[in-house]
């Protein structure tokens, strides 16, 4: 038997990403479940206990807790865990502000015990062909790096979509937004300046819907976006550079797949689709080349495995939590900056202490 493994919230989160992935790895068992869904659980999952809340969770033997409820609720649940003695994982964005993430980092330091949070887009297939691209040097010095995450949901759910509503850590900027944000500090490291322009943009919003971020570097730039109201998607990539420019359309099919059933090490799992490859434009004299980029296949089960060795071993968890609460520190810059209307300077010690 794996690592007892218990889950609060069978959500979208809960059900599609976190519970399947658990499953998949084998260092890990998933016993237990918090939520008011108890059949949908069982057909799933037949042998698993369905608990009604967190306490009785806690008190049943699990080591690892997952925290995948509502974002309003994450502090709250890893506190609990924490204190239990229980390994932690967070479902993004880790808390609602730095000043809770910092709170949760220094007790599961007091209380010797492995905190992560599930940055699951690090092992998108196209981010980290983004990332072989940029380390085999094609691209050369990176001028501008621009991600969009865009969907099309131009109704508003107020009534069944807790995102959707005026709550803390609702909205689309920390939905989507962390999920862009980390990447761009993967890939090029914390920002000096961060301007952001916030807007509810569809009729009846009442929580943020549309985010343009630019995060300043001393020399690039990374331009982030996401909106609801984008019928007809651009590019999901483009970064720019010294030698050569790489432009890359599609979504990663994890999630997809996740919810018609499929599971890792099934196949095509985390495979692209040869049309939605990206195409690198370089040049060889006077002459433009371009060359198709087959993408690297999606690997969502790395988190999870990385989780059970982190526990087994003491191995450096697979997303530190230190790197989440960066990502929590540049939401709350890019909300001041959009409310003062201003770029944001950013002492690097500041953002990362």
């Amino acid at each position: 038997m794996g690592i007892p493994t218990g889950l609060i919230g069978y959500g979208l989160s809960g059900a599609v990403f976190h519970a399947p992935l658990i499953a998949a790895e084998e260092g890990l068992t998933l016993t237990g479940v918090v939520t008011s869904q108890r059949e949908r659980v069982l057909e799933d999952y037949p042998d698993v206990q369905v608990h009604d809340d967190v306490e009785s969770l806690l008190a049943s033997g699990v080591e690892l807790v997952v925290v995948a409820s509502p974002n309003t609720f994450h502090y709250e649940h890893a506190r609990s865990a924490i204190l239990a003695g229980k390994h932690v994982v967070v479902e993004k964005p880790f808390t609602n502000t730095s000043k809770e993430a910092e709170e949760l980092i220094a007790l599961a330091r007091e209380k010797g015990v492995q905190l992560s949070v599930f940055h699951n887009r690090r092992w998108d297939n196209d981010f980290l062909t983004v990332q072989q691209v940029l380390a085999s040097g094609g691209i050369g010095r990176i001028s501008v790096y621009e991600a969009h995450y865009d969907r099309y949901a131009p109704e508003v759910e107020v009534e069944t979509a807790w995102r959707d509503q005026p709550l803390p850590g609702s909205g689309i900027l920390y939905d989507l937004g962390s999920h862009l944000i980390d990447q761009t500090v993967q890939l090029l490291g914390m920002p000096e300046t961060i301007w952001a322009d916030l807007r509810l943009d569809r009729e009846g919003a009442v929580t943020v819907d549309y985010f343009h971020l630019v995060l300043g570097y001393p020399q690039s730039r990374a331009i982030l976006r996401a909106g609801t109201l984008v019928r007809q998607a651009g590019p999901r990539y483009m970064v720019h550079g010294e030698r050569g420019s790489y432009i890359k359309y599609g979504l990663d099919p994890q999630e997809d797949q996740l919810k018609s059933g499929k599971r890792p090490g099934d196949e095509g799992w985390g495979a692209d689709k040869p049309e939605c490859y990206g195409e690198l434009t370089t040049a060889v004299g006077e002459l433009t080349v371009r060359t198709k980029v087959d993408t690297l296949p999606g690997r969502y089960e790395d988190f999870y495995r990385g989780i059970a060795e982190a526990i087994r071993s003491g191995a450096p968890a697979p997303v530190p939590p230190e790197d989440a609460l960066g990502v929590i520190r540049l939401i709350e810059a890019a909300r001041r900056s959009a409310k003062e209307k201003r770029v944001i300077e950013l002492a690097a010690d500041a953002v990362m202490a």
